[in-house]
């Protein structure tokens, strides 16, 4: 599968993904770090990309409609 992690993301997960043999690119790493969420939707797009985020703004569908990407994956951060 095809990744894009969010800039939440500690960037050694990118490694750690890799290893489990898929193909994964991070914002930070292409310098989409801090850009607005329409931004990193279309290029998740039209890189065919799964975005991979805690960012909690991407779980409305009527916003970011995940049947026309290659998926999104909404985390929840963990508090200690």
């Amino acid at each position: 599968m095809r990744f894009k992690l969010d800039e939440h993301f500690d960037p050694r997960l990118a490694a750690l993904v890799a290893e489990g043999g898929h193909d994964v690119e991070t914002l930070v790493r292409e310098g989409l770090g801090g850009a607005d969420d329409d931004t990193v939707y279309d290029a998740c797009r039209r890189e065919e990309r799964t975005l991979v985020t805690l960012d909690l703004d991407f779980s409305n569908p009527l916003r970011f409609p995940p049947d026309v990407t290659e998926g999104i994956v909404v985390g929840q951060a963990l508090h200690r």
